[in-house]
């Protein structure tokens, strides 16, 4: 298949580079072109100066971009540009609004829009092992699935346009909550003068066990948090959680509450720490 791929930072990069070893042709766009110009470098494939660029003749446009409005501005950019019938597949994360907005204006131009964010962090993307969680016409899902499994181990169709949004908003309460009581834990060990390898081993084998436990438990024990998803995006994730809270009713007293300590952890310099830096706060 013949694809754009807008936005080559940390997830994207790696995922254009599977769709490249899968077969396709891949022409990668970054706001920052010779980002751009180094993947494709590196990946042995083309890059467009623009979006526009980018998206001439293509059969798909895939982003993993920053926010609504780096979405909006690419989409608008490249829409004309691509094939009549191309189908536009939205790994960034934003709100709902914004993809039943561009779902909308996608379709007014005989082209659709997928929302389809992911999760697996930047591990994820660079092994292959997305999940992939995706709003929007069933038959584009069924068409695109082949493209996405180049770097992705499960997709699921949520819905129409916007569910893959709100279903990663479930995701991030999801792990907010759980990365609160670990750095809880972590914490709790310490402060009572337990060795926290042994109690690790002593409670990850049982129903307190989880990805972050197994993944962050020693690594915020030992004060370090330069392993993934940064504080920054996990805000920004969370201020769409509680939007959209605000405006469905959905009650997230401790959602609310987490993403207030993750706003101490930027007072500390902690922007770019992993979300496990929750830990660092009750330590000063």
């Amino acid at each position: 298949m013949k694809i754009a791929f807008a936005g080559l930072g940390v997830m994207g990069a790696p995922m254009a580079r599977h769709l490249v070893r899968a077969g396709h042709e891949v022409t990668g766009f970054n706001r920052t072109a010779s980002k751009a110009q180094a993947w494709a470098t590196q990946a042995g494939a083309a890059f467009g100066a623009t979006a526009a660029q980018a998206a001439e003749g293509a059969e798909a446009l895939i982003l993993c971009v920053g926010n609504d409005d780096d979405v909006r501005t690419v989409v608008t950019e490249a829409l004309p540009y691509l094939a009549a019938d191309a189908v536009i597949v939205d790994h960034t994360t934003t709100s709902a609004r914004l993809a039943r907005e561009m779902a909308g204006r996608a379709a007014t131009s005989g082209r659709v829009f997928l929302d389809a964010p992911v999760s697996g962090g930047q591990a994820g993307a660079e092994n292959g092992q997305l999940s992939v969680m995706v709003g929007g016409d069933a038959e584009a899902v069924a068409r695109m699935a082949p493209v996405l499994n180049a770097y992705s181990k499960a997709i699921q169709h949520m819905g129409p346009s916007g569910s893959g949004q709100l279903t990663k908003m479930v995701n991030q309460i999801a792990i907010a909550g759980v990365v609160q009581g670990l750095a809880e834990a972590v914490h709790f060990a310490q402060v009572a003068g337990l060795d926290t390898d042994a109690v690790y081993e002593a409670v990850s084998k049982g129903a307190a066990q989880s990805w972050q436990m197994d993944n962050r438990w020693k690594t915020a024990a030992q004060g370090r948090f330069d392993f993934g998803f940064a504080v920054d995006w996990m805000r920004k994730d969370l201020g769409l959680v509680l939007d959209e809270a605000r405006a469905n009713g959905a009650r997230l007293a401790q959602t609310a509450l987490v993403d207030q300590f993750y706003a101490e952890v930027q007072a500390m310099g902690g922007n770019r720490w992993d979300t496990s830096s929750l830990a660092a706060r009750l330590n000063r």
